[in-house]
């Protein structure tokens, strides 16, 4: 299996409902980094798994709507827990949505399966992994 990965990161702020979160209830901010691997079982003809300017052109893309945003107060996250396993699944389906429609330029058809992962810090991070298809 091949892959090719983009990075970029978002801040952002939000809070949590339910004593679970502890003082993360409160208004908090969080930087992200965000990394993006693209997935596939041979390369294009040109050899590459993917145009990794075109990858890393739908990433800000997918990432800046919610760059400098209190989530809370985005209506498509009206009433959800935006936790660092959310949000991965959020910025995978934009990421799968990209491949499908042909965002990522030739060969993006052939990506089989795209993991998102967010770094919340130096000791934690969370993902979403799974395949492409519509």
């Amino acid at each position: 299996m091949y892959a090719v990965e983009v990075r970029d990161h978002i801040m952002i702020a939000h809070s949590f409902r339910g004593e679970l979160f502890g003082p993360a209830q409160r208004l908090h901010g969080a930087t992200f980094v965000v990394d993006v691997a693209f997935f596939r079982e041979t390369l294009t003809t040109d050899a590459v798994v993917v145009d990794i300017g075109r990858a890393h052109d739908a990433l800000k893309a997918t990432l800046a709507p919610l760059n400098y945003q209190n989530l809370d107060a985005l209506e498509i996250f009206n009433g959800r827990q935006t936790t660092t396993e959310f949000l991965s699944r959020h910025i995978f389906d934009a990421m799968a949505a990209a491949a499908r429609s042909g965002e990522l330029g030739p060969g993006g058809e052939g990506i089989t399966k795209i993991r998102v992962t967010l770094h919340e810090s130096h000791v934690a991070r969370a993902w979403f992994e799974g395949p492409v298809a519509s």
